[in-house]
């Protein structure tokens, strides 16, 4: 251990609290990291170090138009003037801005290997060159006309600006990520030209709502592209308070491969999402059949982006695959939205989408009206000086004689031309060949168009209305060059609402092969599936005294509904029930049946239909398909049941008009709206019963008119024209059917 610290020999020892040396200093460092390391300013939505990077680029001479630079020299620049931190972090910063795949709008222009989307490594600086892009033109413009404050740099030898004029809405177009002492920021990139609309919008309407807003700003633009599928209310939300986030997936398309095969061929992925590892997470999900829809997957990506994923045979659904990918890979992810930025270059704040708008458009006023005093001040010392130039053109020969002889030629000319002092060095500094020059027309000419354009800035300077319209007309050259119809401009990224296959995904179901099935209930409750749709059963065998109850064409992938006496529905998958060799399997031994429940009967599952159900005593009701489907073996309760009633009927509600018959005979026929629609309950009276219950019911298309079929299996149908008798109300009793109606009352 090392020794004690003795106390100083003067005697002067300061008590210091520990706590609050610690908070004091804690809190310096905090300050420090947020204002000077990572939130953007509002004004010009950059860092400081990447506002120094193109500061001293432009003091390179690094103009768009302008030759490449090692980028050794533009790092070296800044550590030596402006920012004294590592090479490498300052060399990273640069990169970024030069990625076209994480700036959407790129300050530096990039030649040489400056990384990929794969997620590589630029080259060392010493190989990289660089310059500034247009759009970086436009963050400095007017930075040499007193159009920002400069403060001194870290050592005091040289100025660098506060802020950047920034002609371009850099913050929301480029975006900003950042992490400070218990806070951070989060802004996604958007499109530069909905920004200048809703810019315009702004200066018509400062008080514009966030909703009006996104009339013009629909939402991120990455430049990765991909598909936002996040609702309009959450983001409306996020750009009011300034929090939230959007869910981006990839996008793809579906590429035939011939002979029914097919591809998943993704062409743009999430933003900020390394192509390489994502490809790699993928491979070993495949891998550890995590995903037991794909087969293989193949990077086929030049220059732009293709991924090839293969699914694990023809018949797989390819929505629901690509359901899979997105549920457990970056194919998927979510963008942050923290607007969290320095207002005024000072004070850190959450702001919504108009304030942000507005400090950037207040920026701008005041850059505006600083290089407007700036240029009025050039131009009266300019006409100052012309003033004096006109003197001397009048009195060319008494000047020279002044100059040639007298001792103090610069006081003699005050005094005989009546001259202000910077008048009479712009004579003395006059060169002999430019007095030819001198003629009055051109310097008359030259001092009016100056008069006049001094009238203009002051009239200017003295109206916020002119101001605004002059900025508008800016903003709308920027639309102009940065418009939807141009490369750079273009809208990169889609919004969508999100698929409904979102549900839960049978990925069983999503694997089996699709083939054509003839479903076969018997009288005492046996099921089995026969290959292909059979019309003739007449030779299919059943179990002693069993016969056949019902049969209808399915496929393998789909649901079949089935009816208990109890009230209560349960769902079977088609492609899991017995095949038609044996006599199939009871149905009770399938699903979890109640003491004492019988099945009653069964229909086939269609995704966006309606069924009729109804009881023994003749209530009833209609059921979306969608909401009684079960994915359990106990079913669900779906008719609840007066004893001693019993469930009676589920037929597809596919017309308008229901026919409903008893046990006494009687028809009733009325429109299909009188039943009242529900998701389970008892219902409501289909027709009323002096004696008996209920017997059957249809649904039908009234101008198709009813049929049935007689217990010789021949078709009757009766017109709509000859049915109106038979036409009530739902609850009445009706009256005994037309000739040829079964003796069985049932339409089948």
């Amino acid at each position: 251990m090392g020794k004690p610290m003795k106390p100083p020999e003067d005697g002067h020892i300061e008590n210091v609290d520990l706590k609050a040396a610690l908070e004091e200093r804690y809190l310096s460092y905090a300050l420090s990291t947020i204002m000077g390391r990572a939130l953007p300013d509002a004004r010009d939505g950059l860092k400081p170090v990447h506002r120094r990077i193109l500061h001293a680029m432009r003091l390179l001479r690094l103009d768009p138009g302008a030759a490449f630079k090692k980028s050794a020299s533009v790092v070296g620049e800044v550590i030596g003037k402006f920012h004294p931190h590592g090479d490498q972090a300052i060399y990273d910063a640069m990169v970024r801005l030069a990625q076209d795949f994480a700036q959407r709008y790129p300050l530096v222009d990039g030649q040489g290997n400056y990384g990929s989307i794969d997620g590589d490594n630029p080259a060392a600086y010493r190989y990289t060159e660089a310059r500034l892009t247009e759009v970086a033109r436009l963050l400095l413009e007017g930075i040499d006309e007193d159009a920002v404050d400069f403060r001194d740099t870290y050592n005091g030898e040289n100025q660098e600006p506060i802020v950047l004029p920034c002609a371009f809405p850099n913050l929301l177009a480029n975006g900003s990520q950042g992490i400070a002492v218990g806070m951070a920021t989060s802004i996604p990139p958007h499109n530069a030209a909905e920004l200048c609309d809703a810019a315009l919008h702004l200066i018509e309407n400062r008080k514009a709502k966030t909703a009006d807003l996104l009339s013009f700003v629909q939402g991120p633009d990455f430049p990765t592209g991909g598909v936002v599928v996040e609702p309009k209310e959450a983001i409306l939300q996020a750009y009011e308070t300034g929090r939230g986030g959007f869910r981006v997936r990839a996008r793809w398309e579906k590429e035939e491969a011939g002979r029914g095969t097919w591809f998943a061929v993704v062409t743009e992925i999430p933003y900020g999402v390394p192509k390489g590892r994502l490809i790699e997470r993928v491979a070993e999900l495949v891998e550890n059949k995590k995903l037991p829809l794909v087969a293989d997957l193949r990077d086929e990506s030049a220059e732009d982006v293709r991924i090839v994923i293969e699914p694990r045979n023809r018949s797989v659904d390819p929505a629901v695959m690509m359901e899979s990918l997105f549920r457990v890979t970056d194919l998927e992810s979510r963008v942050p939205l923290n607007m969290n930025v320095l207002m005024g270059g000072q004070i850190p704040r959450v702001v919504s989408l108009a304030e942000v708008l507005l400090a950037w458009l207040d920026h701008r006023r005041e850059v505006l009206q600083r290089r407007s005093r700036h240029r009025l001040a050039t131009i009266e010392r300019r006409l100052e000086i012309l003033a004096g130039l006109l003197i001397v053109y009048l009195n060319l020969d008494e000047v020279i004689r002044i100059i040639r002889q007298e001792d103090d030629p610069k006081v003699e000319l005050m005094q005989a031309f009546t001259l202000t002092e910077i008048q009479a060095n712009a004579i003395l500094d006059t060169r002999l060949r430019a007095l030819r020059r001198l003629e009055e027309m051109e310097l008359k000419r030259e001092f009016d168009a100056l008069t006049v354009e001094k009238g203009q800035i002051e009239r200017l300077l003295g109206s916020p209305a002119r101001q605004w319209k002059v900025l508008a007309a800016d903003i709308r050259d920027i639309r102009k060059a940065f418009g939807p119809d141009t490369k750079l401009g273009k809208r990169r990224t889609s919004l969508a609402d999100a698929p409904p296959v979102v549900a839960d995904v049978d990925l069983a179901e999503a694997i089996m092969e699709r083939e054509p099935l003839t479903f076969v209930l018997s009288e005492k409750g046996w099921v089995r599936a026969l290959k292909g749709h059979v019309q003739d059963l007449s030779a299919l065998q059943f179990k002693g005294d069993d016969a056949l109850k019902l049969s209808f064409p399915t496929e393998s992938t789909a649901k079949v509904l089935v009816l208990a006496s109890n009230g209560k529905l349960y769902t079977l998958d088609a492609g899991r029930l017995p095949g038609g060799r044996g006599f199939g399997d009871p149905v009770k031994l399938m699903l979890d049946f109640d003491e004492g429940a019988d099945v009653v009967t069964a229909v086939p599952y269609r995704p966006g239909s309606k069924l009729l159900v109804v009881a023994s005593d003749g209530r009833g009701f209609i059921a979306r398909a969608d909401d009684v489907v079960s994915s359990t073996r106990k079913g669900r309760q779906f008719l609840n049941l007066r004893p001693p009633a019993r469930a009676a009927l589920l037929v597809p509600a596919e017309g308008d008009h229901v026919a409903a018959i008893g046990e006494n005979r009687k028809l009733i026929l009325f429109p299909i709206r009188q039943v009242a629609e529900m998701g389970r309950g008892s219902g409501v009276r289909m027709q009323r019963y002096k004696s008996g219950g209920f017997s059957d019911a249809r649904v039908f298309s009234l101008d198709d008119g009813l049929t049935w079929t007689d217990t010789s299996g021949r078709t009757w149908t009766v017109a709509k024209a000859d049915l109106r008798d038979w036409i009530g109300n739902r609850g009445d009793a009706g009256r005994l059917p037309p000739k040829g109606f079964p003796k069985s009352n049932r339409f089948a």
